[in-house]
């Protein structure tokens, strides 16, 4: 039977009877969306109403939907050969091209790739590298992750153990032993700053404390997403991720810098970290590298952790691995949307609408639940709070931040909010138009839930 042929009301009775769906519910999936067609910005569903797709997928939809010049990349890959192994003593082209070139764009002392499916085999991959790295160097102690709160690094057994959102957790414990988190540099609501103290600096100090507390030479590694995405747009500042950068090295601790969401443009630079000079020892990735078209992930180590991972003898090699690893396909499209990011100049022009929305949503400051817009190139996210003077939260029974996201969905946005912040990362293609619609829609939402003017 064609698409065309069955009806909505058809494909919603057959979705809830044979589907689980991520975060799943069934409450929350009595009348879904189900997507037909997507194209730039917009994504349209099988009633064909368009909608501006507010989080590019799922922050991955860089270069945005239609894109058949990769399409075309994937049939010819597939056409000549569609999958091998890439196990050691077997590789492919795809493959080595792309690893090559990442290594070009990425930051200066990374320059060796391991390929994943996604992010959270990203994050697992890194969490067992920074084991084995110590282990190699003769500190097998060294196996604690310290993460933060309102972090997002997948919802496998481990990722999810560094995932900072309890909610996340909570049907899922016991979580796995030796990972620790500390309070992020959350601007709107930090009080941990002594006197003289930046947030930034007092941050950082807590991570120290914590290496500390634990003890150095039981911690592997700090993770950290430049921008923290799911846990609601968290922005840095500047002093931060240098001085982590410093505590790191001080107390022999990797930095693995979670890009997953960050990577390939997001932000207005190919990479995150590179808005305050600071290199990670491994980095994560995954979403953009192929703009969502093909599942692709990986993880990039130093030179320094290369080096480490080759020299060990070959009954303690790194015993790691992944049937898709280095998948041909998926490297030939992740290949194909690198060259399309460069040539259209999507890292700049993240930068330039990223700034448009982020002046854009700041008018929205003249509602008074509206406690803080922040964002870096196209992440943008809008607070919102029941007083703006104390920053006292709505209740959670008000759903405000749902009963706002229903009123974007009636007016054509579609986007998540995570409990009460509006979250935003559109595609780098998104017209100055259509980044001007997002705010008005979000403007006229507003208006709808908590209308009172400050």
């Amino acid at each position: 039977m064609s698409m065309a042929k069955i009806s909505a009301v058809d494909l919603t009775r057959e979705d809830q009877a044979h589907l689980i769906h991520p975060l799943h519910h069934p409450a929350d999936h009595v009348e879904p969306q189900i997507w037909v067609k997507g194209e730039g910005a917009i994504m349209r569903d099988v009633n064909g109403r368009e909608f501006i797709d507010g989080l590019g997928g799922l922050w991955n939809v860089n270069v945005g939907h239609g894109r058949k010049e990769l399409a075309r990349a994937a049939e010819e890959q597939m056409s000549t050969l569609a999958y091998c192994s890439s196990y050691t003593g077997s590789s492919n082209i795809p493959a080595i091209q792309l690893a090559k070139r990442l290594s070009e764009i990425a930051y200066p002392s990374l320059n060796t790739v391991y390929f994943t499916s996604g992010g959270a085999e990203s994050n697992e991959s890194a969490f067992k590298t920074a084991r084995f790295y110590w282990k190699a160097k003769g500190k097998p102690d060294k196996v604690k992750i310290i993460s933060r709160y309102y972090a997002y690094h997948g919802v496998t057994l481990a990722a999810m153990s560094a995932t900072g959102m309890p909610k996340y957790w909570t049907m899922f414990e016991p979580r796995v032993p030796n990972f620790v988190h500390i309070d992020p540099p959350y601007q709107y609501y930090f009080d941990k700053a002594k006197e003289g103290e930046t947030i930034g600096q007092a941050a950082a100090r807590l991570l120290e404390e914590a290496i500390l507390r634990e003890g150095p030479d039981t911690v592997a590694a700090f993770i950290a997403e430049p921008v923290q995405g799911a846990g609601g747009v968290i922005v840095p500042p500047d002093d931060y991720f240098p001085r982590v950068r410093e505590i790191c090295s001080k107390y022999d601790v990797l930095f693995i810098a979670d890009e997953v969401i960050t990577g390939f443009g997001r932000t207005g630079k190919w990479f995150a970290l590179t808005h305050w000079n600071v290199e990670p020892d491994i980095m994560s990735f995954a979403k953009g590298v192929t703009s969502g078209y093909l599942p692709l992930g990986g993880i990039m180590v130093s030179d320094e952790v290369r080096d480490v991972l080759q020299s060990v003898p070959p009954d303690k090699r790194w015993m790691h691995a992944y049937t898709y690893s280095g998948h041909p396909t998926c490297c030939a499209v992740a290949l194909k949307n690198l060259e399309i990011i460069e040539k259209e100049g999507l890292v700049e022009r993240a930068a330039v609408a990223g700034e448009r929305l982020l002046n854009g949503l700041k008018t929205l400051y003249d509602f008074k639940a509206v406690g803080e817009v922040r964002g870096l190139g196209l992440m943008a996210a809008v607070e919102l709070v029941a007083d703006r003077e104390t920053k006292k939260q709505f209740a959670p029974s008000e759903k405000v931040g749902e009963r706002v996201r229903q009123e974007m969905f009636k007016r054509g946005l579609f986007t998540r909010v995570r409990d009460d912040v509006i979250c935003l990362a559109p595609p780098l293609v998104t017209t100055d138009e259509q980044i001007d619609r997002i705010v008005q829609i979000i403007r006229e939402s507003i208006e709808a839930v908590v209308p009172g003017k400050a």
